[in-house]
């Protein structure tokens, strides 16, 4: 499990990469018709980490706890994607992984099959949690490569 926690980690580098050189105006902005702009995309991932955190959390501590999903649209619409700093997201990103991470390498190999009841998905273990919300970041680049591109600034690779 260390080289999956190793990649979780990895993640808020990545979307600071992302990020990187972007003008608030570019952050706001929304150039793909029918999508977020990336400083929602930002919003959006801050908002489920500690979602991801809190239902590892009781995979460990609970006894297959009920943990319930959340609708990102109605986030985006009601929790202030507009008015959030960016920087202060990322720094809530990289703060949960990191506390995640402590508690997740002292593990025995057993607790990775403890799991969850989500609301809508069933039965998750905890490793899958894991891989989840390790995914969640590099899922979204393409999405962040793509607002860069029709904003004529591509990412620095």
């Amino acid at each position: 499990m260390n080289e999956l926690i190793d990649e979780y980690l990895k993640g808020p580098a990545l979307l600071k990469e992302l990020v990187a050189g972007m003008t608030e105006q570019q952050l706001k902005a929304a150039p793909v018709p029918g999508k977020w702009s990336t400083q929602q995309l930002v919003c959006h991932i801050a908002d489920f980490e500690p979602v991801y955190a809190d239902r590892m959390k009781r995979a460990i501590a609970e006894e297959n706890p009920t943990v319930f999903g959340g609708d990102p649209d109605l986030f985006a619409a009601k929790l202030g994607y507009d008015v959030r700093n960016v920087e202060e997201e990322l720094c809530l990103i990289d703060c949960c992984r990191k506390q995640m991470a402590r508690i997740l390498r002292p593990l025995p190999p057993d607790a990775w099959k403890r799991t969850v009841v989500h609301s809508v998905d069933g039965p998750i273990t905890l490793e899958t949690l894991l891989k989840r919300i390790t995914n969640h970041i590099p899922h979204h680049a393409k999405f962040i490569d793509e607002k860069r591109a029709a904003l004529g600034c591509p990412r620095q690779s």
